[in-house]
């Protein structure tokens, strides 16, 4: 048995921190893609936008999964997830609401007085009266959604858990479910069937730095501390701040893992157990395994829905041909922020000021699917596309996307390679797959949008990060791009 077990009421409260985790369709690029570098474009096969049924693991990545401290990282409804596609995904058109209500939440958080803030001001104050919490059920986000699987207590139980880059603190649903748990995959972890689990008291230092880590100040229910996280859609977890084993591979353990048991779960974590923050706070894993890591991680999103991708922490996970930005500074202990010089679309640079990326300043993020840049920036990176796409006709927008094309007449297509370029004069080209998504089998658009205010921070998505390498020196202050970490 654990050394303590969880009570069972603990103080219900409303929370607005942190973000929506969301996810990317996207289909795989096809063998006949060529990159003709020298005239800056891209020629693909409309068709490698689609989704494809079979699981196509990259070799980059299965060769780095032989690593201890790499865990490989799988759609989490795709072909090379565990979990039967019992149910449809979700349109992708509900895909980019949530992804809305991410970038909401993110923007709401670091500027409070952005017209997206929807969000109680007074994110820091509970609320003794009963929470407003929402009763949805668990349902899937998505095929896009990036899940790695760890282990967790004595004996080990295997969690399939979300990562994200923008939240810190790492959470399981734990028996007895006190209120609410979602359907999950993997068994509900139980603390009482651990022998190295044990609650943190209100009194700890552990439970003070929840309000960094979550943007709200703890609770306690008796003397211990309560943890409550609400994410943009209204999703949540509440429970009590635990600690115990945390198992990577059979060398890499880490005791006493400072982790969330939540008794009180709903929203939309599709059947994962949870998610593992890789934010920069010092709850999270980051932090708690910088002794070992030395804060230091890499990885390689898959780029379609039936790819693999690979987290490594430690050194030992980054390409060899890395160019590093170094971070900005920045708002806050979670985000990291970048900062962007200038755009080019098909090697022209874009005639966008400094002043532009520099206002509200711009976030790298696991979690947005799509880019969101100003609103100036915008508007010259669709036009400037649009301009060099004058051959194919026009679609409808969708959703939030309004550069849209129908390619249905067409077996291959030529669009021009985007690239930005970040401090210290590091230059990233997207790859095709990392510029387009396909809305349905005949149309595709852009995949970017636009930010409803200058005042608003610029998000630097999981679409446009599709084949790279990113990795993150956070104890160097710096930002790593790589080419060929995944197919």
């Amino acid at each position: 048995m654990g050394s303590s077990s969880p009570p069972t009421s603990f103080l219900k409260f409303l929370l607005t921190s942190s973000l929506l985790l969301v996810s990317v369709t996207c289909g795989v690029q096809g063998a006949g893609r060529k990159a003709n570098t020298q005239l800056h474009f891209h020629t693909l096969h409309f068709s490698s936008l689609l989704p494809a049924a079979v699981c196509t693991p990259s070799p980059a990545a299965a060769g780095s999964s032989k690593r201890p401290s790499t865990l490989e990282v799988v759609h989490r409804h795709g072909p090379c997830s565990q979990d039967k596609p019992s149910t449809a995904a979700p349109p992708l058109s509900q895909i980019l609401a949530d992804d809305q209500s991410r970038v909401d939440s993110i923007q709401a958080r670091l500027n409070p007085a952005s017209n997206t803030n929807q969000l109680n001001p007074n994110k820091n104050k509970f609320h003794d009266k009963k929470a407003n919490l929402p009763t949805q059920s668990g349902q899937s986000l998505g095929s896009g959604n990036y899940v790695v699987t760890v282990g967790l207590g004595t004996p080990k139980k295997t969690l399939s858990l979300i990562f994200d880059t923008g939240s810190d603190l790492t959470w399981t649903q734990c028996q007895p479910c006190a209120r609410s748990c979602y359907q999950q995959r993997d068994p509900i972890f139980n603390p009482s069937s651990s022998t190295s689990y044990s609650n943190i008291s209100c009194s700890s230092s552990e439970c003070a730095q929840l309000s960094s880590a979550t943007g709200n100040d703890p609770r306690c229910s008796s003397t211990t501390c309560v943890y409550g996280i609400q994410y943009g859609d209204q999703s949540f977890s509440v429970g009590f701040l635990s600690k115990d084993t945390l198992t990577l591979s059979g060398t890499d353990v880490f005791p006493n893992f400072v982790f969330g048991c939540g008794q009180n779960n709903q929203g939309l974590f599709g059947k994962t157990a949870g998610l593992i923050g890789l934010g920069r706070d010092p709850l999270s894993i980051v932090s708690q395994t910088a002794q070992k890591y030395g804060k230091y991680f890499s990885y390689c999103l898959p780029s379609t829905s039936s790819s693999t991708g690979h987290l490594t922490l430690g050194k030992g996970g980054a390409s060899r041909n890395v160019k590093f930005t170094p971070f900005s500074s920045s708002q806050g202990t979670s985000f990291y922020f970048i900062d962007i010089i200038k755009i080019s679309v098909g090697g022209q640079d874009l005639p966008i000021s400094q002043t532009v990326f520099t206002t509200a300043g711009t976030i790298i993020d696991s979690g947005t699917v799509i880019t969101r840049l100003p609103p100036d920036a915008y508007s010259a990176l669709s036009a400037a596309f649009q301009q060099q796409m004058k051959k194919y006709p026009s679609a409808p927008a969708y959703s939030i996307l309004d550069t849209c094309y129908d390619l249905g007449n067409y077996t291959s297509i030529t669009i021009p390679t985007i690239s930005f370029t970040f401090g210290g004069n590091v230059k990233v080209d997207l790859e095709a797959i990392g510029t387009l998504v396909a809305v349905s089998s005949t149309q595709a658009c852009l995949a970017f949008a636009g930010n409803g205010d200058d005042g608003d921070v610029g998000i630097f998505g999981n679409i446009q990060q599709h084949k790279l390498e990113v990795v993150y020196d956070v104890a160097g202050g710096k930002l790593g791009f790589g080419t060929g970490g995944c197919n």
